[in-house]
């Protein structure tokens, strides 16, 4: 089967991941399609596992006299993103896109001038939603690509080390690793295929964490309010005018870091400011997480003590503090782009993976493009051959590392 087929059928199961439920998985459909998987796994001959908290693993044995190879691990993640509906998606399938602007059904048009990389596409088999819903290429075309590669694999005669295979639930909530059994797993070493376009590796994404600014105000009544009223919404005013305007995410790009407001809530007497903050670099992570702390001091000295209360929480880190020690696992990817006769792109991740947390949990784990574009929203799309090209990068891997290893 190839892996559009695979993929249409899988994106035909919702899967849209929940942070608000609380429950592991968040939603029962992701369970739907883990058993489908592992029902899959299974005839194709690997060993496979679904437990309680939605995480399919199977193994596929080692050739004959390559038992001793480092096991090798193949992650993808089963959930769609909560922000756009994944739910009853309509895939439209543009035989040879002609590179230009595409016409939705629903009346919307993803423009070549908002997306020039539409234009690289030209000639290839573009598939997108019909606009009403995203399309679930993050990560539904990374598990397509594994399942095919890995029926390739059992039909090959070519010998091969030991796989390790884990689907995940709720990545796309910051969960995925959260019941995540790296010993269970038992890989040396593993790639997530969750990433952009084909030719893309990622080793390198934002250390990364939560801030909670909570302020209490004191109320009272307007007309008497002179020497008494501290309001807190202008007080969570004077602490987001602290953070330099040039570090939010619209000006940033590259390694530059920031802090984003994701959202504030509040009245007269009490308010709440939620921020993520993100910078590659963990020096200047560090720095940021310290300006937030000055910056509270501040407005408590201003506005009294306990005015204002900073909650801190380091969500990841970069993964590539993991990676350098097994520089193979790039050495590899690359190898195995340039195989395809691809470009290949060192990108670093204005974001985070699971592979990331695995990385700190002892399983270093860069990222491999899927040949997606556009994840999270209406003009999510995919093409045919780079999902092909994504298979054989994977299979390229698994012989690469076993020689080099």
């Amino acid at each position: 089967m190839k892996p559009y087929e695979r993929f249409l059928n899988y994106i035909s199961i919702n899967t849209q991941s929940d942070e608000h439920t609380g429950t592991h998985p968040s939603f029962k459909g992701e369970f739907v399609l883990a058993k489908k998987l592992k029902a899959e796994l299974e005839e194709l001959g690997l060993t496979a596992e679904l437990d309680d908290k939605c995480y399919v693993m199977a193994h596929l044995d080692a050739t004959k006299g390559y038992e001793d190879k480092p096991v090798l691990g193949l992650i993808a993640h089963m959930d769609t993103a909560p922000a756009y509906s994944g739910s009853d998606i309509k895939p439209v399938i543009h035989d040879n896109y002609d590179g230009g602007d595409v016409y939705y059904p629903c009346g919307k048009v993803m423009k070549v001038s908002d997306f020039p990389h539409l234009a690289r596409l030209k000639g290839e088999t573009l598939i997108t939603s019909d606009g009403t819903t995203l399309l679930g290429a993050d990560d539904k075309a990374g598990v397509s690509e594994i399942m095919t590669a890995l029926e390739i694999l059992t039909g090959d005669p070519r010998p091969h080390g030991p796989i390790a295979v884990a689907f995940t639930p709720d990545e796309e909530i910051g969960e995925g690793a959260d019941n995540f059994d790296v010993k269970k797993f038992s890989a040396d070493f593993a790639y997530t295929v969750d990433g952009g376009d084909v030719g893309d590796f990622e080793y390198e994404n934002f250390n990364a964490a939560d801030a909670t600014i909570e302020i209490q105000g004191v109320s009272s009544h307007p007309g008497t309010a002179k020497g008494v009223m501290v309001n807190a919404l202008n007080v969570a005013h004077d602490f987001h005018s602290m953070l330099p305007k040039r570090s939010r995410p619209e000006n940033t790009e590259g390694y530059e870091g920031f802090y984003h407001l994701t959202d504030a809530s509040g009245d007269c007497n009490s308010a709440r400011l939620r921020y993520i903050v993100r910078d590659h670099d963990r020096k200047k992570f560090e720095e940021m997480k310290k300006h937030l702390e000055n910056c509270t001091e501040a407005i408590n000295e201003k506005y009294g003590k306990d005015t204002a209360k900073l909650i801190l929480k380091d969500s990841y880190y970069n993964m590539i503090e993991k990676i350098r020690p097994h520089m193979h696992l790039i050495e590899s990817a690359k190898a195995a782009i340039i195989a395809e006769g691809l470009e290949y792109k060192e990108v670093p991740i204005r974001g985070g993976t699971d592979g990331a947390r695995l990385s700190y949990m002892g399983l270093p784990c860069p990222n491999l493009g899927t040949g997606g574009f556009n994840f999270h929203g209406p003009f999510e799309c995919i093409t045919v051959e780079r999902m092909d090209k994504a298979t054989r990068v994977i299979l390229n891997i698994i012989y690469d590392i076993m020689e080099r290893l």
